[in-house]
């Protein structure tokens, strides 16, 4: 955690008091975050997600900015999460009539692109379709196979997605988030403190919660234990 800069808070100027009891120092102007709570939490977490995952709940990673996008995206690929890592629709979760209208909207265009239906279409209904996909695409490509609301939402910056979190407390969607020193902890379900800016603490914390929700695919084979992520690693649904 420590090479990772799990450790490193905000400016002491901006920060949020409620975090107090997770923060343990201050440091050159910076909080520093108290990693003892960020493991206690982080493996809270991580038992939520295994005993959830060996029920077959749904999970959501959602992670928008830039430092976090590509690895959401890898580990929801990963652990077979739906994720949401460009940007979040508002009422996404809430108004899920509407998303799962467009969700079909984006199957169809889909399909109609990989047999070939685009290219029999005039050259500007095709081109306003492509668009159309193409934004379809970024916003929903992560979430194209969620047919229902999911059991567990994984948010990985709390500022950053406070929309997306709006939504599961109002939706009772139990929710884990990474927190940096400027947030309020009392938001999330599970609020882990670590540094929520920093490449290398967020693919941790986010590697750390995926294996935990691979665990469940532990088989017995002749008294050995084999890790079926091994095996599931080429199994990925078609179009991630």
């Amino acid at each position: 955690m420590l090479e990772a800069g799990v450790h490193f808070g905000h400016g002491t100027r901006k920060w949020n008091p409620r975090m107090t009891p997770y923060i343990s120092a201050k440091r050159k102007g910076i909080h520093i975050t108290n990693l003892t709570r960020t493991a206690r939490f982080l493996s809270e977490a991580c038992d939520l997600l295994f005993d959830a995952a060996s029920k077959r709940k749904q999970f959501l990673i959602v992670g928008t900015k830039n430092k976090a996008a590509d690895s959401v995206a890898r580990a929801a690929i990963r652990a077979r999460c739906h994720y949401v890592n460009k940007k979040w629709l508002g009422g996404m979760l809430t108004n899920w009539p509407t998303t799962e209208t467009r969700l079909h909207k984006f199957r169809d265009l889909r399909t109609e692109q990989n047999t070939g239906g685009l290219n029999r279409l005039p050259k500007r209904d095709a081109a306003m379709l492509k668009r159309q996909l193409s934004r379809l695409q970024t916003y929903l490509g992560g979430i194209k196979y969620m047919t229902r609301l999911p059991d567990i939402v994984i948010i990985v910056d709390q500022q950053e997605e406070y929309t997306a979190l709006r939504e599961c407390i109002t939706l009772g969607i139990p929710t884990i988030c990474l927190i940096d020193t400027n947030c309020d902890p009392d938001l999330a379900d599970i609020s882990i403190p670590a540094n929520d800016d920093a490449i290398a603490s967020i693919r941790l914390i986010i590697n750390k919660l995926v294996v935990a929700i691979c665990q469940h695919f532990y088989w017995q084979i002749g008294g050995f234990q084999v890790h079926a992520q091994v095996l599931i690693t080429s199994w990925v649904p078609t179009g991630y």
